[in-house]
């Protein structure tokens, strides 16, 4: 009866922890998309304003006539559509990101749903351990039970460290993929500017921003699921907030030669460099914490079996 009890106590306390942590999970994602629903509708208005200021500039207007009267309207036009086409990267960026965290809330609120009756499972063993240490003098018995449910939610944790791991992994790999596309484009954006370059170059250089782009989006997508999977580890949750590629995928601002100069494109480039290098210290750090984290799991999962052999071998 008693290794029956300690059995499904160890099982209810794992299956409490994950449901607790999923609930707290839940209402991080919540928190978060709530905070991009806005941060998208406040892209989505500037793009409509962008894109109005270049349908000025196409058709008759007087925002027309008057560039036009300056003489300096197609760098004006060209000027508004670039902005235009950086405010709907953006907003496609943005949906983007809301649709990972809506994704990842739709899973949460399935595990949710599939550990609904953890609460009531975990007090029910409660129920049967009070009724078993009531009809029994043993001295070991309450130990063994309180060992039981520490080992359970140790468990559920070394679980959840785990993930984390494993996401801090993937994030890592993206970042260092950036890092490498960042490095080839900085390159030719050198070459560009101060070796004189050419269409040639200036290709090349572009088309390296664009892979970046690629890449740093697949990173910040990598930073968000990391950034769910340490709300879930005790300790963590500073951290995460801390992880995210800021600004890093609007390499776009840097694709319009007509608008910014080689130089700026060089800076700008440096600047999502150390970025990114910041970013892959923050992974680095994330790392060590969670394999400190599960070194100490272990460790005291390995007591707890010490110390519940040496509690069933006494008398």
């Amino acid at each position: 009866m008693a290794d029956d009890i300690e059995q499904r106590l160890t099982s209810a306390a794992e299956a409490l922890r994950e449901y607790e942590t999923t609930t707290q999970r839940s209402a991080d994602l919540r928190r978060r998309m709530d905070e991009m629903t806005t941060q998208l509708a406040a892209l989505r208005a500037r793009h409509a304003r962008e894109q109005k200021d270049v349908e000025q500039l196409e058709g008759l207007s007087l925002t027309r006539v008057l560039v036009s009267l300056r003489g300096a309207r197609d760098d004006t036009l060209a000027r508004e559509r670039a902005e235009a086409d950086a405010a709907r990267y953006r907003v496609t960026e943005a949906e983007g990101r809301l649709e990972a965290l809506r994704r990842e809330d739709a899973a949460t609120q399935a595990r949710l749903r599939q550990l609904a009756a953890a609460p009531s499972a975990y007090a029910a063993v409660l129920d049967d351990k009070e009724r078993h240490l009531d009809g029994s003098d043993d001295p070991r018995r309450a130990p063994l039970l309180a060992l039981a449910d520490e080992r359970g939610r140790l468990n559920g944790e070394l679980h959840e460290v785990t993930e984390a791991m494993q996401a801090a992994r993937t994030a890592s790999h993206a970042l260092s993929q950036v890092r490498d596309k960042l490095g080839s484009a900085s390159g030719w954006s050198t070459y560009d500017t101060f070796f004189g370059g050419g269409a040639i170059s200036s290709a090349i250089k572009h088309s390296r921003l664009d892979e970046a782009a690629h890449a740093a989006a697949r990173a910040d997508r990598c930073l968000v699921v990391l950034r769910t999977e340490l709300t879930d580890v005790p300790g963590m949750a500073l951290t995460a907030p801390q992880l995210a590629v800021n600004g890093l995928t609007r390499f776009v601002d840097v694709w319009f030669d007509n608008i910014f100069t080689d130089l700026a494109v060089r800076d700008r480039i440096k600047q999502a460099e150390q970025n990114i290098a910041q970013s892959m210290r923050l992974v680095r750090d994330v790392q060590a914490r969670l394999e400190q984290r599960a070194a100490q799991v272990r460790a005291r999962l390995a007591m707890i079996d010490i110390e519940r052999r040496n509690l069933l071998t006494q008398g």
